[in-house]
């Protein structure tokens, strides 16, 4: 895709000085040299650990886990399912019996009958105490309505008449009092304007505006030469520290510290580069050195024991299993039948003797609608009987 944008549309590679050439090829070098040790080890401890993890460490989990179930987890589950919770349901069941059916029959047949009761007393109780306090009612309102109208009487023929006299009399006096103090306000408004306001206007424009005016330019004179002694102190100060501290270390900055700075960037941006280039060329040497250990091993271990595996023991096996356990098999299989029947015969022969054993004692049973139990044989005679020499199934046909 590169190849075919035009030379104006690929982007800019930055340009390398010569010191970045210089550095990189000594350092690379260095670095690969002391990094691929480094890596081989790294990738055996990582081989060995994965070799451990998957032969040692995970079965010996397991095993842990399953021990740490059994020790603590099952005899938990255990005693919770077949301990805690058939006792919880006994106790359940228990205080079911015990508290709530006797609580239930205790409130349907005594306490509901003796609440009935008790609302029933207590509507008629109601009823007797609103009728009687109907009555009484009614004679309060009969006192209280004649006391009402004689109240009434009293206050349009008695109280309404004095008190519009009264209302005049102070409404006159009122009058006569608003105009005493009007007046005296009024004076005591001209007294106070031409003795105190007057008076303090005067010395307010004409003396102490003057003299605030005066100390205030004083003050401001005052000002400016404090702040002209500061500021030029201030810019002594300045130019004193500017010329012995920061211009030295500004020169110093920029002719000493940022030039080495960029060459120790240089040179760590390169450690790094070459350290990754290092790493990665390292892996491919130990893969590389993994694969030769690998074939080798397998030219030296592998290889040897397939090969005896297959030209050795696994025809001495067949030679073994055929001339060996092969016949041994069969002779036991025959052992197996022989004994079989044998046993057979037995169990016949002692049924047999039994048979004619109970017949002379106890003479023959008589007979009837239903067949004889001893002529219905419980097991199949020797001649019946499944072995692994008949040839009742075809897989053990001979």
């Amino acid at each position: 895709m590169d190849l075919e944008k035009s030379p104006a549309e690929r982007p800019a590679v930055p340009a390398e000085g010569c010191l970045t050439v210089a550095i990189r090829l000594p350092v690379r070098i260095v670095v690969l040299v002391l990094v691929v040790p480094v890596r081989m080890l790294w990738d055996a401890l990582v081989v060995g650990g994965r070799f451990l993890l998957d032969t040692v460490l995970r079965p010996l989990g397991r095993v842990l886990r399953r021990v740490a179930w059994a020790v603590f987890v099952w005899p938990w589950l255990t005693l919770w399912r077949h301990a805690v919770v058939p006792a919880a349901k006994a106790l359940a069941w228990l205080g079911y019996v015990l508290l709530v059916v006797p609580a239930v029959w205790m409130y349907e047949t005594v306490l509901t009958p003796v609440g009935h009761a008790i609302a029933w007393a207590a509507r008629g109780v109601g009823a007797g105490l609103m009728w009687v306090l109907r009555g009484v009612g009614a004679g309060f309102a009969w006192v209280f309505r004649g006391i009402g109208a004689v109240l009434a009487w009293v206050y349009a023929r008695v109280l309404a008449p004095v008190g519009r006299a009264v209302a005049w009399l102070l409404r006159g006096l009122g009058i006569g009092f608003g105009a005493v103090g009007l007046g005296v306000y009024r004076a005591a408004a001209w007294l106070v304007r031409h003795l105190i306001v007057v008076p303090a206007l005067w010395l307010y424009e004409w003396i102490l505006a003057p003299v605030g005016r005066a100390i205030a330019w004083a003050a401001r004179g005052l000002g400016w030469l404090v702040r002209m002694i500061f500021t030029g102190i201030g810019a002594a100060l300045y130019w004193t520290l500017r010329v012995l501290l920061v211009l030295p270390a500004l020169a110093l900055w920029r002719w000493v510290f940022v030039p080495v700075g960029r060459v120790l960037a240089v040179v760590a941006r390169e450690v790094g580069d070459a350290l990754g280039h290092a790493w990665r060329v390292a892996g491919h040497l130990s893969l590389a050195v993994g694969r030769f250990l690998g074939r080798l091993f397998r030219w030296i271990f592998v290889e040897p024991v397939r090969w005896v595996y297959r030209s050795v023991l696994t025809p001495v096996g067949h030679v073994v299993r055929d001339t060996v356990l092969r016949p041994a098999a069969e002779a036991a299989r025959s052992v197996g039948r022989v004994t079989r029947q044998a046993l057979a015969t037995a169990r016949e022969s002692a049924r047999q003797t039994r048979a004619d054993i109970r017949r002379m004692l106890f003479g023959t049973p008589r007979e009837t609608g239903r067949v004889p139990l001893a002529k219905v044989p419980r097991e199949p005679g020797a001649a019946e009987t499944r072995t692994l020499g008949s040839s009742t199934t075809a897989l053990t046909k001979d």
